[in-house]
């Protein structure tokens, strides 16, 4: 090999090195970079599921008295007239 090959191959080296490990971003920063905006993104799609299914709920709530009814019913106990409630109250371990 000549010195002018040896130089242009070298150079070629140091080009490559540069490419991918120098500059303010190397390779592997701009790589983990975009795993990063491909799991916000995914992120950003459940977030827009679970507002969606919320809006629903809301939209329910405020518009179906089924829904209505169901809600009173688990979450504050309320009863029709002429039904009884059972609550089943978890025993706590007795201390010594």
């Amino acid at each position: 090999m000549t010195l002018g090959r040896v130089a242009a191959l070298c150079a070629a080296l140091v080009l490559g090195w540069v490419a991918v490990f120098g500059g303010e971003y190397s390779t592997f920063d701009w790589l983990t970079l975009r795993r990063q905006v491909a799991a916000e993104r995914q992120a950003v799609q459940q977030l827009r599921a679970a507002l969606d299914s919320l809006g629903r709920l809301a939209h329910d709530l405020e518009t179906n008295p089924a829904a209505q009814e169901r809600v009173a019913r688990e979450q504050f106990g309320m009863i029709r007239n002429g039904e009884i409630l059972y609550r089943l109250v978890p025993s706590t371990p007795q201390r010594p």
